[in-house]
């Protein structure tokens, strides 16, 4: 089993990759390197390392498989809340609720709770969030949403902090272990990671579809109202599209997806080793601190690049929650019905995913300028092309077409944000990031809290505000950068010799 891990890592006989990743190389939209620094240099073989290669390897397989499983449910319910649970605003509220508790949760938790329980077991138990949240989806009301919504937006922000220290502490062990660059290990260990995380897209949305799959012959009278038109304020009487499924499609959906976590709990708790980082890797308290909140907020206000990307970084979250919370209901839903939004989702998902491996590896070959305009075009294009566009039930190919557009175009911004925040602040990356956090937050709160009440078209054009006006002071980084390098190489030729 050692041999095929390592071939499907890319690991084996490959103790001197190459394959380092410069500028806006990034594995996963969500998950930025670390920038580069001496300490990326091969290893010696001096330390101790706790645990074999086999044992590294099947770590990083078993991590990956239960976060597979985990976010196939909870991502694909995400998706249907603003269907499902659609009354009031009641899905697209708790969405909002999440995202605010998470941005609590990541100033003040993750390096209390992982310091207490270790990154096992903060894993193990922060999946115990996303299965409260998930069972009470089974009686979805005001009462049990919104504490679900806070619970599982505690839980987020330790869960994935867990998980990041410990991928990158079992890279660093593998690196010592094999003379390979520690960056190498960690690009490549990340990438496999999200390489089965991404499918938890396919799954999940394909167990929704399958579930609410109907009999031909279902017809809708008024798509009038779907589209840049829909309005979720307003009674939907002749769109028999935007019912709620059957109490019993919907349990058993519920159910599956439960199972599914329950399952995910299971692997981590019972085939995932406990280990205990290095000291390197503690990097944070063993006890409450407002700490990181401070340092994130003197960051901003001391940092001009930070500024200026706070509008790009709101568009990122905004566009994130318009895809899943709008596009899924004013558009999928409403015109082809609920059973259509998992294949629908499937492709935005597929096309996200090959893009931002594929995206990844160019920018270093053309620069990251171009892939900023591709971005802008591509989501400024698909936004009018949405806003004229009237949606019908005979022309499903444009659902799947408007889907894989904005999927190419997420898997731009969010490779390239997270990539310019990594090359910009390699001083300061806590906070930095921190802030890429706080004000992407922000974006999906904005976004969701306003789903429930706002006609498409104005969220549209909301939409269309934020990235016009996150890529105009993004021309300015890119200005103020060049000029610094510009700068520096002038000072580097005054010094060198004329002859």
């Amino acid at each position: 089993m050692s041999n095929m891990e390592e071939q499907i890592l890319g690991l084996e006989n490959n103790k001197t990759s190459s394959l380092s990743m410069g500028y806006g190389s990034v594995e996963s939209p969500k998950n930025p390197h670390p920038p580069f620094n001496k300490d990326d240099e091969p290893h010696q073989k001096t330390d101790p390392v706790p645990i074999g290669k086999t044992k590294i390897l099947k770590n990083v397989l078993v991590v990956s498989i239960g976060f597979m499983f985990l976010f196939t449910s909870f991502q694909s319910l995400s998706n249907l809340q603003s269907t499902l649970n659609k009354d009031d605003g009641l899905g697209t509220g708790g969405l909002s609720v999440v995202y605010g508790a998470l941005v609590v949760s990541c100033m003040l938790f993750p390096s209390f709770v992982i310091a207490h329980l270790g990154c096992k077991w903060t894993v193990a138990l922060s999946m115990w969030c996303y299965i409260v949240y998930m069972a009470l989806n089974f009686y979805a009301v005001w009462e049990t949403i919104i504490p679900a919504s806070i619970i599982v937006g505690l839980g987020a922000a330790t869960l994935w902090s867990a998980k990041c220290s410990y991928l990158t502490q079992l890279a660093v062990w593998y690196a010592r272990l094999t003379g390979a660059s520690k960056d190498d290990v960690i690009n490549r260990f990340f990438g496999f990671f999200f390489m089965i995380f991404q499918t938890s897209q396919i799954w999940g949305n394909l167990i929704s579809s399958t579930v609410f799959a109907v009999t031909p012959g279902n017809t809708t009278e008024d798509l009038d109202s779907c589209g840049a038109n829909f309005d979720p304020t307003a009674p939907a009487a002749n769109n028999s599209n935007l019912d709620r499924p059957e109490d019993e499609k919907v349990y058993i959906l519920c159910g599956i997806y439960v199972g599914c976590a329950v399952i995910a709990f299971c692997t981590i708790a019972l085939l995932l080793d406990n280990i205990t980082l290095d000291k390197k890797q503690q990097t944070g308290d063993a006890k409450i601190s407002v700490k990181l909140f401070l340092s994130t907020l003197k960051h901003w206000w001391q940092s001009t690049p930070q500024k200026l990307l706070t509008f790009l970084t709101i568009y990122s979250g905004i566009e994130q929650a318009f895809i899943t919370g709008d596009f899924t209901k004013s558009y999928i839903s409403c015109a082809i019905g609920i059973w259509n939004v998992g294949y629908v989702m499937i492709c935005y998902g597929v096309v996200d995913a090959i893009c931002s491996f594929a995206f990844g590896r160019l920018v270093q070959f053309v620069g990251h300028a171009p892939f900023f305009l591709l971005a802008f075009l591509l989501h400024g294009g698909t936004q009018v092309a949405l806003f004229l566009w009237k949606p019908e039930a005979d022309n499903q190919i444009l659902f799947y077409v408007f889907a894989a557009l904005w999927g190419m175009g997420d898997a731009i911004i969010q490779t390239q944000i997270n990539a310019l925040y990594g090359y910009l602040f390699t001083n300061n990356t806590e906070a930095a990031f921190a802030n890429y956090r706080l004000w992407e937050s922000i974006g999906f709160i904005l976004a969701f809290a306003w789903s429930g009440i706002l006609v498409t078209k104005v969220k549209l054009g909301l939409c269309l505000g934020f990235l016009t006006l996150g890529m105009f002071f993004y021309t300015f980084v890119e200005i103020q950068d060049r000029r610094k390098k510009q700068t520096v190489f002038t000072k580097d030729e005054d010094k060198s010799p004329l002859f």
